[in-house]
């Protein structure tokens, strides 16, 4: 399978496998339009792939940051493996099998074990229900603890992500952002899971309830074992808190590397443009400049390498040639042909 040869060499048994997943939406159209095309002989609309033959592996307790500009398909690959949308095409695995031909009890059991923080806490949680019920809800309806232990088992969790027991009769609007984060912390671990999808958690926040949310996320990794898919466009937040980045531009991974790696010697010219224009504490003037152009619509892109239109080393092989992300080093992969040779 292709994804246990696109992980870090230290994974054996990933905790999670994506392979060769693609995922593509396509704009529903009434009756009316229908006849409209018909009589006018118009073609329906073209799909758009938002996820483009991704292969990853996880490693348990691994944090793996998924990185890229806005609309490059890391929030619609971060809610695949949530299971809250399925994949188009290619498989995703937990634990070595593939929950798409797991029995309703596994697979459900494999839904639990795989949660996510979304960016918005305000957006995702219900303002009818008091934090109690907005905790502790999901576990008693999957009889991971009983009603009666309910309470109790709440303010453990309350607890655990730094918040208040005293306020669990409260609701939703009645917490600062940064508390709301917490409360959705607190939602996703009241399940149990192994791995937590961290959807731009901490984007919403201001910097020092970041960086405390961070290092929520850190002391939860080290007490509770969990392994993170972790999303983000803030490349200092990613390189605080990943063991291995992968980097996606329009729908596909065109780097994937540790940590370190990446951000000392990207491999690919999207990384390098991106990591050029990170602010660094330096004492000579630097010169910023944008990476050129727009990104492509997902509509239609580019052929060859997505990429190709903006990038200053683009040759006629990457207009006509799909680059695959191959090795270029320990535990490092690039989809570049220049990077390749």
């Amino acid at each position: 399978m292709l994804s246990s040869s696109l992980g870090c060499s230290m994974i054996m048994t990933p905790v999670l496998a994506l392979d060769k997943v693609s995922r593509d939406f396509t704009k529903s159209i009434d009756f009316a339009q229908k006849l409209v095309n018909a009589v006018t002989k118009t073609a329906p609309p073209k799909p758009v792939r938002a996820v483009d033959n991704v292969s990853l592996s996880v490693g348990s307790g691994e944090v793996l940051g998924l990185v890229g500009e806005s609309g490059c398909g890391k929030s619609t690959l971060a809610r695949m493996i949530s299971g809250i949308l399925p994949p188009s095409t290619g498989s995703i695995a937990y634990k070595g099998d593939d929950i798409s031909q797991l029995s309703e009890r596994d697979r459900r059991a494999a839904s639990l074990a795989v949660q996510m923080v979304f960016q918005d806490p305000m957006a995702s949680l219900n303002p009818r229900l008091r934090v109690i019920d907005l905790i502790g809800e999901a576990a008693v309806a999957h009889g991971i603890v009983a009603t009666r232990d309910m309470e109790a088992y709440v303010c453990d969790l309350m607890s655990r992500v730094g918040l208040d027991t005293s306020s669990r009769f409260l609701y939703a609007h009645q917490f600062s952002g940064g508390q709301r984060a917490r409360i959705g912390i607190a939602r996703a671990l009241a399940v149990k899971p192994a791995v937590l999808v961290c959807d731009e958690s901490t984007a919403a926040l201001d910097v020092s309830i970041q960086a405390q949310i961070l290092n929520l996320f850190m002391k939860l990794r080290a007490e509770m074992g969990l392994t993170y898919v972790f999303v983000s466009h803030d490349l200092g937040v990613i390189e605080h808190i990943s063991d291995r980045v992968a980097v996606m531009y329009l729908g596909r991974v065109v780097e994937l590397a540790t940590t370190a790696d990446l951000f000392t010697s990207p491999k690919h010219p999207y990384t390098q443009a991106l990591l050029d224009e990170v602010p660094r504490l330096e004492p000579k003037k630097r010169v910023f400049s944008a990476v050129k152009g727009e990104m492509p619509s997902p509509l239609d892109p580019p052929s060859g390498c997505h990429f190709h239109p903006r990038c200053p080393l683009a040759f006629d092989r990457c207009s006509v040639e799909r680059p695959a992300l191959r090795s270029v080093g320990a535990g490092r992969f690039a989809a570049c042909h220049l990077a390749s040779e």
